[in-house]
């Protein structure tokens, strides 16, 4: 057994890297009051980390997944200890008094396995454990992964960096795929464990755009700047809002299973509507929602962005994991500290449907008719994709020059 091995190993110098990538889901039953709460904590992560991403990056487009970077701190949180294991969960803005830790790890776990029986839309979702023969992590802690991170596992030889990364790539390639097929660019050779944790979302609009009405049209980045796009063109019944409060109009297209994205199109400067929203926005669009005739015009979206996000979670409370205060003894007797943070996403929007795919890695290193109205997304606006079974957050990005395709920041 894989897991039997990966117990007999150990290690001396200690490199760590975890990469956690996901999707989440609705639970039904004895759990729904936890789901909720869970939902509600992931919500309040997200837009905390899209303010702290957006506001290094005014200018560029955004897109990423907060539930794959909130997964990937919670499943962390399986082997970390004292004031460490306090910060995550308190990053992550959980209270012991509402959901204990057990709770917590058992809606993910719930939400991983609902997502997974989810058969409207194309879904892949998992995890992988990638461990060097001589590093011995404790047994309970790669036990509570398998059992709530539903985790792969595979023994490997980090100091064959070219053939290891090849076949982590290879197998995250799969997973995805081929949208994601080098996530790993340089590896360390003492790297001693990889955890990869993937999501592949693929839904198609529930109405979809007609190709032969897509036309080429300007894209407005700000009064001075226009950048030539392909615009879809789509008039039906939609459900829109229009938000007084935040200047800002609102139009739901539905996915298949329940899954939708939401546009945010703000009539004055999108900085506006970012330092504004908070999640109980997205809940108050969702309840005054009115289904008229509407006229859209989209622009064709294909992006990728990656991210360090270390000095990002550091200003938001994760601070010990990144220093020698670190204690991860959860996972390890070897003294870990965090240190690197990455996320990496791609987003595609057609005439069809989205395809959205996200991968979180965090890295250890061990010391020692009708009328109608129209909605136009011709100037920079954000938007949403969500599960309407629970509200969860999947992802979320906003488009300031669709002709920008790559974003490193």
């Amino acid at each position: 057994m894989w897991l039997q091995s990966i117990m007999a190993w150990s290690v001396q110098n200690l490199w760590c890297y975890l990469s956690l990538l996901l999707l989440f889901t609705s639970i039904h039953g004895n759990t729904e009051n936890k789901i909720e709460a869970l939902n509600e904590v992931n919500s309040d992560f997200a837009f905390r980390l899209y303010k702290s991403i957006a506001s290094g990056a005014q200018s560029q487009n955004v897109f990423f997944s907060p539930l794959s970077v909130s997964t990937a701190l919670a499943a962390l949180s399986l082997g970390a200890g004292g004031e460490t294991h306090r910060q995550l969960l308190s990053g992550l803005g959980f209270n012991s008094s509402v959901i204990t830790s057990e709770e917590m790890h058992q809606a993910f776990l719930d939400l991983l396995q609902n997502f997974n029986q989810r058969t409207g839309v194309d879904l892949n979702v998992g995890t992988a454990l990638y461990v060097n023969e001589t590093f011995k992590p404790h047994p309970e802690f790669l036990e509570n992964l398998k059992r709530f991170y539903l985790s792969e596992g595979f023994a490997v030889d980090f100091k064959k960096t070219t053939e290891t990364s090849d076949q982590i790539n290879k197998y995250v390639s799969e997973k995805t795929h081929g949208k994601i097929s080098k996530f790993i660019e340089k590896l360390d050779p003492h790297t001693i464990m990889y955890l990869l944790s993937y999501i592949y979302f693929k839904g198609k609009w529930s109405i979809p755009f007609n190709p032969r009405m897509t036309r080429k049209d300007e894209f407005h980045v700000d009064k001075e700047t226009t950048v030539p796009v392909q615009m879809m063109y789509l008039r039906d019944d939609f459900y829109i809002y229009s938000d007084l409060e935040l200047s800002v109009s609102v139009i739901r297209l539905n996915y298949n299973d329940s899954f939708s994205m939401i546009l945010a199109l703000p009539l004055n400067n999108i900085t506006l509507l970012e330092e504004a929203l908070h999640p109980h926005h997205i809940n108050k669009w969702q309840k005054l929602m009115s289904e008229r005739m509407c006229g859209i015009f989209l622009p064709k979206l294909s992006l990728k962005t990656s991210y360090s996000l270390k000095s990002i979670l550091s200003e938001m409370g994760f601070i010990d994991m990144f220093t020698a205060k670190a204690d991860f003894s959860g996972i390890s007797d070897e003294n870990l500290l965090v240190s690197e943070a990455v996320h990496k996403a791609t987003l595609d929007v057609d005439e069809a449907g989205t395809t959205a795919i996200a991968v979180t890695g965090i890295g250890f290193v061990g010391f020692s008719g009708r009328i109608f109205e129209v909605l136009k997304f011709d100037r920079p606006f954000m938007f949403f994709i969500v599960d309407q079974k629970t509200k969860n957050v999947l992802f979320m990005g906003k488009i300031v020059n669709p002709a920008n395709s790559e974003v490193h920041q």
